[in-house]
């Protein structure tokens, strides 16, 4: 049976940290600050807000929460953008996507200043990803995975590691951070022959692709690291992951459960990225 790995101790230990670090910031006069860009009344969207605003709270970062009408025009969108990008006193931007269809997100990429682009929207921290470049801003939740593999002494180097699912919010860049790790990568996708068999080869399984209890018992290999980065309302209306966790956690060695795994560290993230833009903007 494997152990269930939580976020709750990875998220306490970070915020433990930077609350330290923040309370010397306020005795030197200075105060981070993150301001969230949210386009009409998403759930999803104002549940991840809420969460981030509390946790900025807990260590003492600012939060500036913009809210833009569901029919924005994309030039309002971005005169609103460029006004938190111009004020010094904002240290990160948090833009929610997917934005409406009449925003188009490959310009507003762009538009973000790369300096303030804490959860890696602009094309030039995704280089950085790549490259492995420790001053860029890494996506927050494939960095929540590497932070929880990190606090469970999971060894990456030379462990062959399956990602299942290739977006850019989570599948590529977390294949890039494993890989930056020295890991050997393989990504599942859309068109992937054999899921199940590349689940089956990794000795740390990443699973992220919205889809409900997609990964069975036999696509995992005993002994293996899963990691179910999936948010998923069962057939019951109980939120579940990718992961069909109860079977699963028989032949794994380590796995995360959802909800209380990757989710819980992910906020987190982005306050260590607004301490991060904070201290990087103010040398």
């Amino acid at each position: 049976m494997a152990k269930i790995i939580k976020g709750k101790p990875v998220a306490d230990k970070i915020t433990e940290e930077l609350a330290k670090e923040i309370e010397m910031f306020h005795k030197q006069g200075g105060k981070p600050k993150l301001a969230t860009l949210r386009v009409g009344e998403r759930g999803d969207d104002i549940a991840y807000e809420r969460g981030a605003t509390n946790r900025m709270k807990k260590v003492g970062i600012e939060v500036e929460s913009v809210v833009l009408p569901q029919d924005i025009t994309q030039n309002d969108f971005i005169v609103a953008l460029e006004k938190l990008n111009k004020d010094d006193a904002v240290n990160g931007i948090l833009i929610f996507r997917p934005l409406p269809k009449q925003i188009d997100e490959s310009v507003i990429k762009y538009i973000i200043d790369p300096k303030k682009d804490i959860d890696c929207f602009s094309p030039l921290n995704v280089g950085k990803l790549a490259e492995g470049d420790p001053t860029g801003f890494n996506p927050c939740t494939p960095t929540a995975i590497m932070e929880m593999l990190d606090f469970y002494g999971v060894e990456l180097k030379g462990a062959d590691a399956s990602v299942i699912g290739s977006s850019m919010v989570v599948g590529k860049p977390a294949a890039l951070l494993l890989l930056n790790q020295k890991a050997t990568v393989t990504v599942a996708h859309s068109k992937t022959k054999d899921t199940a068999q590349v689940a089956r080869n990794g000795d740390i399984v990443v699973v992220g692709v919205g889809v409900a209890k997609l990964v069975k018992e036999d696509w995992i290999s005993q002994g293996a690291v899963v990691i179910d980065v999936g948010i998923n309302v069962d057939e019951e209306g109980n939120m579940c992951g990718d992961v069909d966790f109860d079977n699963v956690q028989k032949k794994a060695s380590m796995i995360t459960p959802v909800p209380g795994g990757v989710g819980s560290v992910t906020t987190t993230i982005l306050a260590k990225h607004v301490v991060k833009a904070y201290k990087q903007q103010n040398g």
